[in-house]
């Protein structure tokens, strides 16, 4: 292997592990109840129909930024992932045109925190919908999931839709294609890095935020429902079959939100 290339396989090494050590960190913050009193294991239960779990009464009562810390948190965790070809491709690219590894590193990392400051945004707007579910009585203030059936099944039909639709298709086709994603949208400079993120986390929020809304069914810390969601997306990002798998998995949800008004 020539100079250049041993240069360019340790930047992958120190770029990839970087991503992991962010991705386990996340995880294991979250696994400790991400600051919102009890454990993630605590509010986690295998139930299809949430809503007819028995929940304990009362609220953790936590304070607005520890609930979008949370939310930034579990979407560090669960999305990470399946940016990091995106990242580590860019890196690549950088490496070869950059004057420095320090100057590639700068411009990896303001593209990622583009990236992770669109799932910022969206936590805010989690946070706000979660405050206004829990003092409607619609979301359980201890464990986090549904206590309605017709908000259960409403979340269900709308993620199920959403997955056969024309945007959600475009959106995942953004998202798959890292290669055509930087040919179309290259800008120069940290700026420029900085806003390809978070072009790309729109795009990801696009495809994947009406997924993340199911979180309101299972449990918003429920570790089931994020480690299913988390491979849900994965699948659909990295597979061949991806696409496919997630219109099919949209009917599956039509169905059970047809079942949780059965029930």
């Amino acid at each position: 292997m020539t100079p250049a290339g041993q240069s360019l396989r340790r930047e992958r090494v120190v770029v990839g592990a970087g991503i992991s050590a962010l991705v386990l960190l996340a995880w294991g913050y979250l696994w400790q109840g991400a600051g919102m009193g009890m454990s993630a294991l605590d509010m986690t239960a295998l139930a299809l129909f949430p809503h007819l779990q028995i929940a304990p009464a009362g609220s953790m009562d936590a304070s607005w930024t520890v609930v979008v810390g949370m939310w930034f948190v579990m979407m560090v965790a669960m999305m990470t992932p399946s940016v990091a070809p995106l990242v580590l491709l860019y890196g690549v690219v950088l490496r070869r045109h950059a004057g420095s590894n320090r100057q590639a590193r700068g411009m990896t990392l303001a593209l990622l925190a583009g990236y992770l400051a669109t799932w910022l945004l969206f936590s805010v707007a989690a946070t706000v919908m979660q405050e206004m579910l829990e003092p409607a009585g619609l979301l359980s203030g201890m464990m986090l999931w549904s206590r309605s059936a017709a908000l259960s099944a409403a979340v269900l039909a709308t993620a199920g839709l959403y997955q056969m639709s024309p945007l959600k298709q475009a959106c995942l086709a953004r998202c798959r294609s890292p290669v055509r994603f930087l040919t179309e949208h290259w800008r120069p400079g940290v700026a420029g890095a900085f806003g390809l993120g978070l072009r790309h986390g729109a795009f990801c929020v696009g495809c994947c935020g009406m997924l993340m809304a199911l979180l309101f069914v299972g449990g918003v810390m429920n570790l089931v429902w994020i480690a299913a969601l988390t491979a849900l997306v994965l699948t659909e990002k990295f597979l061949p079959a991806g696409p496919r798998f997630g219109m099919l998995t949209g009917g599956v949800l039509i169905v059970w939100a047809i079942a949780t008004l059965l029930v």
